[in-house]
């Protein structure tokens, strides 16, 4: 192994026997948010050099979901629940060596371009072997995106001492139930993996939902409201 296979060992395996860790799944449909970026995909690349993205939309209804649901965004120390009052989002990023979580820091106040900005460096500097220590480190929350890869569904590992992860998945078209008509819509299955010695089935569902009504509204994403 090499000294980062072997640090992602370690790290994986801690986080399956130090976590009570479970998952539990709910499904978002992509049509709004594919359409906004049909809509204004070119307009934003023009204006500030990067694609837009589905990551940014999901970062943005993360910080939302966590400032509403703070258990998530939470850690153990000892016998305590340390709450933080920041929104640094871990981003899984794959390279040549493995999977690395660079982090977006005070990622509630970045707006999307800023967001997509970061994730391309962070994307570019790890296939380069150029991303820094620091810049893993400190993460609250950790959002995965396995659908780049094909993935329909997951149950993603938890990221210690971060207490949820969220995964995402392969928007695939299939028929699903709309105001007592059948209709084919481009569903994505969402997966949250959390600690349930901090995190209730309460808590985890409600924060999912709220991921899911967020992307299937993104106008709400740029209201906050």
């Amino acid at each position: 192994m090499t000294p980062l296979r072997r640090r992602i060992a370690e790290r994986l395996l801690s986080a399956k026997q130090s976590t009570a860790m479970l998952t539990t799944f709910n499904e978002a449909d992509m049509g709004a948010v594919m359409e906004l970026r049909k809509e204004y995909g070119e307009s934003f690349q023009k204006k500030h050099g990067v694609k837009l993205g589905f990551m940014s939309f999901f970062v943005k209804a993360v910080v939302q979901a966590l400032q509403e649901i703070p258990q998530l965004n939470a850690e153990i120390r000892g016998t305590d629940i340390v709450y933080h009052r920041y929104y640094d989002i871990g981003i899984a990023v794959g390279g040549g060596e493995g999977l690395v979580v660079p982090v977006l820091r005070e990622a509630d106040k970045l707006s999307m371009a800023q967001i997509e900005e970061r994730i391309a460096d962070f994307a570019a500097r790890v296939k380069e072997k150029r991303i820094k220590p620091e810049e893993l480190m400190g993460g609250t929350f950790t959002i995965t995106n396995g659908g780049i890869y094909g993935s329909l569904n997951s149950t993603p590992i938890l990221n210690p001492p971060q207490v949820g992860i969220l995964g995402m998945h392969a928007i695939v078209e299939r028929p699903v139930a709309r105001n007592g008509a059948v209709v084919i819509r481009p569903m994505m299955n969402l997966a949250l993996s959390y600690d349930h010695r901090i995190v209730d089935g309460r808590e985890a569902v409600t924060f999912l939902k709220r991921v899911k009504e967020l992307i299937e509204n993104p106008v709400r994403l740029v209201l906050e409201v």
